[in-house]
C-alpha cells in the first residue's frame, strides 16, 4: 500500500531537495568553468582588497557576479590575501582558480625590462620609452647611476618609477660594495669606483678578466700614466652607443673631460652603467704589475708589464688580423 507523506514531511523533503539544488548551484559557481573565452591579463593594484578586485573581475567579464564571487570566496576560498601584480588568467578559469592565482598560488605574469651590463644611459632611456605598457616620459639619467639587472613592472606604471628602482638598486649595491672594499683600491670615493668600473666594463668582454683589467688601470693611475682607454674616446661622440667605424686620429687627439688619451686620471664621469662584478673588480683589483694590454683574438687580452713586451703582443695581434683579412 502506498502511503502518502504528511504535509510536514513533504515540506521537509522539498526543502532538502531545494537545498541540494542550491548547494549544487553554489558549488558549480565556484568550481565550474568561468565565462572568459580567452586568456586574459589581470592587474591587482597595490593594496586592493577583495571588493575592489571582484568588481574589476566582473567588469572584465572574468566572473559572472562580483557579489557572488565575494560570498563564495569567503565561504569556500583558501585563507590568504591577494597579491599585487599582473596575472595571467586562463580561458574559462573557475572562480576558485582565479582566487588561487590572485593569492599567488600560481605564477604571476612578470613584465620585465632588462638592462645589460655596460648599457649606456642613453640606451636605458630608449628601452624605457620603448615599453608600451609604461606611462609618462623620462630623461636620460646620468651614466653610472643605473644598476644593470632585470626589473619587473606593472602595466600602467610610470617610467620614472621604474628608473627610480634602477637607481636605488645602484645606490644600495654601491654602498654595500664600498663598505667591503680592499685597502689597495685606487678609488677614493664610491663615484670614482663607478667611473673606473665603467671603463673596465667596456674594455673586456670576459668576466674572468675584470679584476686583471682593473688591476692594470689601477697601476696606471698610481703611476700617473694615461689610461688610454678607447671607449673614453667614443663616449663624447656617441654618448656610449657603438661608433660603427674606426676611431679617427683627430678623435684620439681630442681634448675633453673624457678622452683618456689626452688627460691623466679618470674621466669626469662614468661612460656607461657598470655591473656589480665590474664594481667589485675595481674595489678588489688583481695583484699584478701589468701596465699594457691588447686584444688576443679570442675576446680577451694579452697583458704586458713592459712596453717592449706590449709591442710584441701588438705585432702578433696585427699579424692575426691580417691573416683573417681584416687589414
Amino acid at each position: 500500500m502506498i502511503r502518502r507523506l504528511g504535509p510536514l514531511r513533504s515540506a521537509a523533503l522539498a526543502a532538502l531537495l531545494l537545498g541540494l539544488l542550491y548547494a549544487g548551484w553554489f558549488l558549480d559557481g565556484w568550481y565550474g568553468p568561468g565565462p572568459a573565452d580567452k586568456e586574459t591579463a589581470f592587474q591587482v593594484p597595490e593594496g586592493a582588497g577583495l571588493t575592489v578586485v571582484a568588481a574589476r573581475l566582473e567588469e572584465q567579464g572574468l566572473i559572472g557576479s562580483a557579489s557572488a564571487f565575494r560570498l563564495r570566496a569567503r565561504l569556500l576560498g583558501s585563507a590568504g590575501g591577494l597579491k599585487a601584480g599582473e596575472f595571467s588568467l586562463p580561458a574559462n578559469a573557475s572562480a576558485a582558480r582565479i582566487l588561487a592565482i590572485l593569492q599567488g598560488q600560481e605564477g604571476v605574469l612578470r613584465r620585465l625590462v632588462t638592462i645589460p651590463e655596460g648599457l649606456p644611459s642613453i640606451m636605458v632611456q630608449e628601452r624605457l620609452m620603448a615599453q608600451p605598457l609604461l606611462t609618462g616620459t623620462v630623461a636620460v639619467p646620468p651614466d653610472g647611476s643605473v644598476l644593470p639587472d632585470s626589473y619587473a613592472f606593472q602595466r600602467g606604471e610610470s617610467r620614472a618609477a621604474v628608473l627610480q628602482r634602477m637607481q636605488t638598486a645602484m645606490d644600495r649595491t654601491l654602498a654595500e660594495l664600498w663598505d667591503k672594499r680592499a685597502h689597495d683600491t685606487v678609488a677614493k670615493t664610491p663615484q670614482e669606483a663607478v667611473i673606473l668600473a665603467a671603463i673596465v666594463e667596456k674594455e673586456t668582454g670576459k668576466p674572468s678578466e675584470r679584476r686583471m683589467v682593473a688591476g692594470l688601470y689601477s697601476n696606471r693611475l698610481r703611476k700617473g700614466m694615461l689610461l688610454q682607454a678607447d671607449p673614453t674616446i667614443i663616449y663624447p661622440i656617441t654618448r656610449g652607443k657603438p661608433l660603427g667605424r674606426r676611431i679617427r686620429q683627430s678623435e684620439i687627439q681630442a681634448v675633453n673631460g673624457y678622452n683618456t688619451y689626452t688627460m691623466v686620471g679618470l674621466p669626469r664621469g662614468a661612460i656607461t652603467n657598470p655591473g656589480r662584478d665590474s664594481i667589485e673588480a675595481v674595489l678588489h683589483p688583481a695583484q699584478t704589475n701589468a701596465l699594457y694590454m691588447v686584444a688576443d683574438g679570442t675576446g680577451g687580452h694579452q697583458f704586458a708589464t713592459t712596453l717592449e713586451e706590449h709591442n710584441r703582443n701588438v705585432a702578433r695581434w696585427f699579424a692575426l688580423r691580417k691573416a683573417k683579412g681584416e687589414l
